[in-house]
């Protein structure tokens, strides 16, 4: 039983919890390290059932160690309350989050019929691990952002006055192929005055001289991701635009510098649109400054106005302060750092 789970039980033994159903691809594969699909994961008093059809029963029987791997006949929902049947489970924890309202509906009703069964909504149990990376997840992530850094290399040799944003991704994509990496989501290459919307869509548009491209990329590799933004600029700088990079880059590095385990996220959002305020410049910040990364490009903790999230040592979290100036150009720049006890690890580059 790996340290995923052995975490995991312990919790669940302390939410008053019998059981758990686990419906979450990405939450599966936390716990078990396995690509799941259309399977679920059953806890039961420190005992494991990984439920799937025929499809998936061999691959899973190989991967999975100490987990019971049952294959469902009917559905995945008539064999886990099977299981818990045997086990005389009363209480059942689900995340309502990652359940569709008709799943609920069927979850409800089995449970009614059953009558000795409640179901018991208990969100974020999970997430909340997967917030604190392990050594393990931290190189992973690590070994994703040297990709990155290739990846960025080459697109400095690549970019060029009259090639086109569509051109730029398709030779990334088969750049990252070269290290059996992939896009963690449909990339931003924005060029001129589409830099000015903060997810811009790819277009045919052609890079021209003096142009400026903000190039917003996510790699997976294995399963782990990296969220950087990097800024290219393609010939003589306009004085707006360097002052403004210039004060992007001043604000990310005053967040960083206050990033630290117990420290509210609001706050590192805040503090960010202070210093942006000091400029007169806050109504062009327009998103939240930062997130998680892991296994999902975008988890918890957000940097955020409204994020209710503590900073805890293990934290992965992007900052990504941004000025937009409508119909006209926009700057963003993003790291990704690791929260320590006494501050921050620099993990893509740049803290000073």
């Amino acid at each position: 039983m790996n340290i995923y789970i052995k975490n995991y039980i312990k919790i669940l033994k302390n939410s008053g919890l019998d059981a758990f159903l686990i419906t979450n691809d990405i939450n599966i594969r936390y716990l078990t390290g396995f690509m799941s699909s259309d399977a679920w994961l059953l806890v039961v008093k420190g005992t494991l059932f990984y439920i799937t059809d025929g499809r998936y029963i061999a691959q899973a029987q190989k991967n999975l160690k100490g987990i019971h791997v049952k294959e469902f006949k009917k559905t995945l929902i008539e064999t886990a309350f099977d299981i818990m049947n045997a086990y005389q489970i009363r209480k059942v924890g689900f995340d309502s989050r990652h359940v569709t309202h008709f799943q609920y509906e069927i979850l409800k009703e089995k449970s009614k019929s059953l009558k000795k069964i409640s179901l018991v909504a208990h969100n974020g149990l999970i997430e909340g691990l997967r917030q604190i990376k392990s050594e393990e997840e931290i190189q992973k992530i690590k070994k994703s952002l040297e990709i990155h850094h290739k990846a960025y290399q080459y697109l400095k040799t690549l970019i060029k006055p009259g090639l086109s944003e569509q051109q730029i991704a398709f030779q990334l994509e088969h750049f990252l192929q070269k290290y059996n990496a992939g896009l963690a989501f449909s990339p931003i290459i924005a060029s001129g005055v589409h830099t000015s919307y903060p997810h811009a869509k790819i277009t045919a548009r052609k890079m021209a001289k003096n142009d400026i491209i903000l190039v917003d990329i996510g790699i997976d590799l294995n399963g782990y991701k990296s969220d950087l933004t990097r800024m290219f600029f393609l010939g003589r700088i306009p004085r707006l635009i360097k002052d403004s990079y210039e004060i992007v880059r001043e604000v990310q590095q005053k967040a960083i510098e206050h990033i630290k385990e117990g420290v509210k996220a609001c706050d590192i959002d805040k503090l960010a649109r202070n210093y942006f305020k000091k400029y007169k410049l806050d109504h062009l910040f327009v998103h939240s400054l930062g997130h998680g990364v892991g296994l999902e490009v975008h988890e918890t903790p957000r940097l955020s106005v409204k994020s209710t999230d503590i900073l805890k040592q293990g934290m992965i979290v992007t900052v990504e302060p941004g000025l937009y100036w409508p119909k006209r150009f926009g700057i963003r720049l993003e790291e990704m750092v690791l929260v320590t006890k006494k501050g921050v690890e620099a993990l893509s580059g740049h803290i000073n």
